[in-house]
């Protein structure tokens, strides 16, 4: 469930601010098949991934997780 969480927020954020999906892998150096899995949810982002794509879209990482309960 988390990783859908975030993949949603990440491919929500990525449009938001008008990305193709292969603009943003460019920025993060990632293939598009890494970041169409991540935007699919079938692979977890390492912190380091959450870091690097909330750099590139200007947003806090915290933005992308799930709010814990």
């Amino acid at each position: 469930m988390e990783k859908n969480i975030i993949a949603q927020r990440i491919r929500a954020f990525r449009k938001l601010k008008g990305f193709t999906q292969n603009e943003l892998a460019d920025q993060l150096d990632v293939s598009i098949a890494i970041l169409g899995a991540i935007e699919r949810g079938t692979r977890k982002p390492d912190p380091k991934i959450i870091r690097k794509i909330s750099e590139v879209l200007g947003i806090d990482p915290e933005e992308l997780l799930p709010v814990a309960k």
